[in-house]
């Protein structure tokens, strides 16, 4: 069913069970969201348009490392340069475009740029590495890659180079074209490098690529954006699974344009803040609830650097003003902790969000009275849901937005099920399905997983624990399968294991996570060797570095002559858990 089908216009397709539409209908585990607000059906370039029509002149983004500033209007012409750049190369609607970069302004630029004419950004998180970078831009066939150069010592073009050695090749001199043609990259025809220096004879400096595109490209683009369907897809984001490689959660404009405005509306976000936004722009945080809020808002975005340094970000806040702050939990704790923390002035701050693995109880408190932060808001969602399902909103007693993720988002509904598929009493815990606008579509051309995810019914399985009260609120209490959070990444133990078993000494590995009072979970591995081998920690992570993302790595490694194991032979993950919080003498914190 599409969206048109589903007449957003109407104020009652999702009627909630009460009044307000947040309480639970009866005694039951179901909640609906308050449907006053109509759903939007419409673009992203619809809402950059709007945006310039509404604030042209204002401060859109403030690239505070580069020192650059960009009104609305600008943010659209550099932006509109990006999509007939793309025009020139020949991508067309429905294309897909990788990005592969920390927070630069260029990231903004090919957000909008490809949304302009419908391409299909494909976001790459900076921490992969290359068997990830090859899986990602294979399994959704990209046909352009906008890439950093380098983040942070990483060499991003000498990794795409060890995948694609035709990079390096020089084109013919009669050649009119430098496209890519590489073996392991089929699909792959153009790179485009971000920064100054030289760039492989087969990839395009930035800027070249920009000055490519003429009259005629820059004429198709108000066609192009008008003929875009808001049920189109726009958006891939990588989310990792049970089964080891990660999967493409493809979404549209209608799902993101509308989750950005609800959590803006839960901030009460508009023309006169400014928005902090150290977390990455390859995350739905960044994306939606910072990107896309502040564009149907007309708050001003700040970005504090590529990527996240605690005491910049302090100092950026203190000097633009910034009236709002968004982060995982781990962030704020930096932030709170720095050395110099307190000789920052944070008191224009009022509002943001934080997100993204579950938030300490104390952490919450300290940043209310700390950073001035009276009106932070907790949100709870996922990639698949375009992200935000339940958000605390500023009005909410100070009680409820420390100690739950708040209530059901306008427009969404959610039951609490038993391994059955039962909805359970309030109260009682079980697996917590959402249904909604904010859905993705589905994961990109997967079809068998995604019906693993998606009922007939359209309800989307989070796989995580939660409880809902009488009064709507909502408890995160776990996970159904054994996924762990650190530091706001989500890290699936059996990708991590079937990378270990590659490891020519390891017999087999269980990962798993524990405690972590910085970062809310560790990655920990215990390890079999194999026969006559003897293997060490260091060679277990000196096999991970470079090879998998740097938050994958296991950061407790056991070497084990076997596990403890279940009577009909399946390893116990819990067994192995306790015994490394007994031997790590550490403890569950108290989250929401």
């Amino acid at each position: 069913m599409s969206a048109r089908d589903r007449n957003p216009f109407a104020s009652d397709w999702v009627r909630g069970p009460s009044d307000d539409g947040l309480r639970p209908q009866g005694t039951l585990s179901y909640v609906a969201g308050a449907t006053a607000d109509p759903l939007k059906f419409m673009t992203i370039p619809q809402l950059l348009d709007r945006a310039c029509e509404r604030w042209g002149g204002r401060d859109a983004a403030v690239f505070a490392e580069s020192g650059r500033r960009l009104s609305w209007h600008d943010l659209r012409r550099l932006s509109d340069e990006v999509a007939a750049g793309l025009l020139a190369l020949g991508i067309r609607r429905g294309n897909r475009v990788g990005i592969w970069s920390p927070n630069r302004l260029e990231w903004l630029l090919a957000q909008f740029g490809t949304a302009r004419i419908g391409a299909i950004l494909v976001n790459i998180n900076p921490a992969y590495r290359t068997s990830e970078l090859e899986h990602a831009l294979n399994a959704v066939r990209c046909r352009a890659l906008i890439m950093a150069r380098r983040l942070k010592g990483s060499d991003y073009v000498g990794m795409l180079q060890s995948i694609a050695p035709e990079l390096a090749t020089r084109p013919d001199a009669a050649a009119s074209s430098v496209e890519l043609q590489s073996e392991r990259l089929p699909h792959l025809k153009h790179v485009i490098v971000l920064g100054d220096g030289p760039v492989p004879p087969r990839a395009l400096a930035f800027d070249r690529f920009v000055a490519a595109a003429g009259p005629a490209q820059r004429g198709r683009l108000a066609p192009l954006a008008a003929a875009l369907d808001p049920d189109d897809p726009i958006n891939i984001q990588f989310t990792s699974g049970t089964t080891g490689l990660p999967k493409g959660a493809t979404l549209t404009h209608f799902n993101i344009v509308n989750n950005a405005r609800f959590c803006a509306k839960a901030m009460r976000l508009s023309m006169q803040d400014r928005l902090c936004i150290p977390v990455p722009l390859y995350h739905c945080f960044g994306m939606v609830l910072g990107v896309l809020a502040c564009t149907a808002t007309g708050a001003a975005m700040v970005f504090p650097g590529e990527s996240f340094d605690a005491g910049q970000t302090l100092a950026v806040v203190a000097r633009e003003r910034c009236t709002a702050l968004h982060g995982v939990p781990t962030m704020f704790m930096a932030m709170l902790d720095h050395p110099e923390f307190a000789r920052h002035d944070l008191s224009t701050l009022r509002t943001g969000i934080m997100a993204g693995a579950p938030c300490p109880v104390e952490t919450m408190r300290r940043v209310v009275e700390r950073m001035h932060m009276r009106e932070v808001t907790i949100g709870y969602g996922m990639t698949e849901t375009s992200p935000i399902s339940f958000q605390s909103s500023v009005d909410d007693p100070i009680e409820k937005r420390v100690s739950t993720v708040g209530r059901i988002q306008p427009h969404v509904q959610v039951k609490i099920v038993d391994g059955e598929g039962r909805i359970v009493p309030v109260g009682r815990a079980g697996e917590l399905c959402t249904r909604g606008y904010l859905v993705m579509r589905g994961y990109w051309e997967d079809p068998e997983r995604t019906r693993e995810a998606i009922d007939e019914a359209g309800w989307m399985r989070t796989g995580d624990l939660a409880t809902i009260d009488a009064d709507g609120w909502c408890n995160i209490v776990g996970r159904v399968k054994d996924m762990l959070i650190r530091g706001g990444e989500n890290v699936f133990p059996r990708e991590i294991e079937e990378f270990l078993h590659g490891h020519p000494k390891v017999q087999a590995a269980q990962v798993f996570g524990v405690p972590d009072a910085r970062l809310g979970e560790e990655v920990c591995a215990w390890v079999v060797p194999k026969p006559g081998e003897q293997i060490t920690v260091d060679e277990i992570r000196a096999f991970c570095q470079g090879r998998i993302a740097h938050f994958k790595v296991p950061r407790h490694v056991r070497m084990v002559a076997e596990f403890p194991l279940t009577a009909t032979g399946k390893p116990q993950k819990f067994a192995m858990r306790e015994a490394m919080v007994r031997e790590l003498g550490i403890a569950m914190p108290r989250t929401a």
